[in-house]
């Protein structure tokens, strides 16, 4: 199982920032609450055809940011954030805003808008304010 978690090797994203940023946002919108548990690093770099040390990069990076536990016999699993962490005051983001940014992605997705361009733009407008 790899919690829907895909890898575009045409993109010019690294695979490791690809996993690392879905797993993010899968924790973010709820869909991967606190506890769960994920693929270990080997089973998930299998699943995806890819290098277990882009799948272990990720894993650093999500644990050095405080989404996810690594331990010894429980593998690694979703962090218990307390009120406030993970970038959003109050636990998972509200059903208004992940059914905007449904709304976003499938535009741009109608628009064949690379992923890149689509965060890029994103990006953009939360730099303005």
């Amino acid at each position: 199982m790899n919690a829907g978690i895909s890898v575009d090797l045409r993109s010019a994203t690294p695979p490791y920032e690809q996993i690392r940023s879905q797993i993010s946002s899968l924790i973010a919108i709820g869909a991967l609450p606190a506890g769960s548990r994920l693929p270990t690093v080997r089973s998930l770099a299998a699943d995806l055809g890819i290098a277990a040390g882009t799948v272990g990069r990720a894993y650093k990076e999500l644990e050095a940011a405080g989404l996810i536990e690594s331990r010894r016999r429980n593998g690694t699993m979703v962090a218990h954030t307390p009120p406030g962490g993970a970038g959003h005051a109050g636990g998972p983001v509200p059903a208004a805003v992940s059914a905007a940014v449904d709304v976003l992605v499938n535009a741009g997705r109608e628009a064949r808008l690379s992923d890149e361009l689509l965060l890029d733009l994103v990006r953009g407008r939360l730099r303005k304010g």
